[in-house]
């Protein structure tokens, strides 16, 4: 499960629900007002297997014109995620990185134009695979292969600037006339494919250990990192791993994480806030805890759960403890340690984690014991660990999500042409 936080920018995924709603609006307008369009599409790519960091890997796709008429030129665009990089850069290609966005992962884009004509009825491949390398922390990783007659655009989500490539121009040849199976097969204008190569990614669990006495509150922040060397990508919708979380005994939780869903009262499980997490990456879930009485040698218990873990080799790490010494506490006087009275001020006595003072709640602040991360009216400041600059948490912008529907589609119009990665975007959080 994927946790998504409020106030985030309208995703690419909604801007291309947009488009389809403008363009169906404009279809219903007469017809003579534009041309047809040429009808064109991408051909599957099989999943590509048995990479090694620092491998070549070479990429096959095909193209068909499945109108008409003469198509006199078009553009290919292909990207890959951080575990790949272009091997090669052809002439008529420019490249640039876009940073992650909402609910995709950074990826690095080739633009390559095709001032050559496609005959209707003919399927091309380009007259060389593509050639790209796997990275020292590729695992598995996703290409996309789109098509279109319209020249790409400027990046609408901050991309590096365009470098034109020096090597040999890329170029179309044809295959042959198209089947029946060629035609159902290049349906789309865009196509995604799978690269796996084998590495290895060490996911690792951090406990907490508190100390603090009956009535107190504690924060537990429980860590999971990802040690790499490779990124672990989980797709649309998928969280990167899930984190299963047992509270100890004689502890109650005041406050859990966001990403933290209750399975009982001492039993939660946690996601992560993107579906990807890169090398050295991660997330910090902090649980403010009270301390109801004193359990001798009661533990928490912190492991993974959910989606397979078959690139971690090492199992030493996959657990972890919660850990909290607890004293008796003082019941003499008037307040309590950690909570708050709900008359006026105490006088009988202070408290030893967390004054009351007329009544008034910290519903959760901690201010004493061996807090990490403090909270105050119950919202956490101890966050989420940063992934990385480009695979953090899902960041509040703190633009206003009601963008007029009007304008919305017009720059979803814009930034059409069939390029893929403009509308293919993760739209919700998903569950395990």
């Amino acid at each position: 499960m994927t946790h998504p936080l409020p106030g985030r920018r309208l995703s690419r995924a909604a801007i291309g629900v947009l488009a389809a709603a403008a363009m169906t609006g404009l279809a219903s307008m007469p017809a003579v007002a534009f041309a047809a369009e040429p009808d064109l599409g991408v051909g599957p790519i099989a999943p590509i297997t048995g990479a090694h960091p620092g491998s070549g890997v070479d990429l096959p796709f095909s193209v068909l014109n499945k109108g008409t008429e003469d198509v006199d030129k078009v553009w290919v665009s292909y990207s890959v995620t951080s575990g790949l990089a272009a091997a090669d850069k052809y002439g008529n290609c420019e490249y640039h990185t876009e940073p992650s966005y909402d609910e995709a992962p950074e990826q690095s884009v080739a633009e390559c134009a095709f001032d050559q004509t496609l005959k209707p009825g003919v399927v091309y491949v380009p007259d060389k695979p593509v050639g790209l390398k796997a990275q020292a922390n590729a695992l598995h990783d996703e290409v996309n292969v789109g098509i279109g007659t319209t020249e790409p655009g400027e990046s609408d989500g901050g991309g590096s600037e365009p470098v034109p490539g020096t090597g040999a121009p890329l170029k179309l040849v044809e295959k042959g006339e198209a089947t029946d199976e060629d035609r159902a097969n290049h349906d789309k204008l865009y196509s995604i494919g799978e690269v796996t190569t084998e590495n290895t990614a060490d996911f690792s669990l951090t406990g907490a250990e508190l100390d603090g006495k009956v009535g107190d509150k504690v924060t537990a922040s429980v860590k999971f990192t990802n040690k790499g060397p490779a990124w672990v990508y989980r797709g649309l919708d998928q969280s990167a791993t899930t984190v299963d979380i047992r509270i100890p005994e004689g502890t109650s939780v005041v406050k859990a994480h966001d990403y933290c869903d209750a399975v009982s009262k001492t039993h939660y499980t946690c996601g992560t806030s993107q579906a990807w997490v890169n090398k050295d990456g991660g997330e910090t879930y902090p649980f403010v805890l009270r301390i109801d009485k004193v359990v001798d040698g009661a533990k928490g218990k912190v492991s993974f759960t959910g989606a397979d873990r078959s690139f971690d080799k090492n199992p030493d790490n996959d657990t972890a403890d919660i850990v909290v010494n607890a004293g008796a506490g003082d019941t003499t006087g008037g307040s309590s340690t950690g909570g708050s009275s709900t008359g006026g001020s105490s006088t009988g006595g202070s408290s030893t984690g967390g004054s009351s003072t007329g009544g008034s709640s910290t519903d959760g602040s901690t201010t004493g014991g061996s807090s990490t991360g403090t909270t105050t009216g119950g919202s956490s400041t101890g966050g989420t660990a940063a992934q990385s600059a480009t695979g953090g948490d899902l960041a509040n912008t703190g633009s206003d999500s009601t963008v007029p529907m009007v304008g919305a589609s017009v720059a979803a119009l814009i930034a059409g042409g069939g390029i893929f990665y403009a509308v293919r975007r993760r739209a919700a959080a998903g569950s395990n």
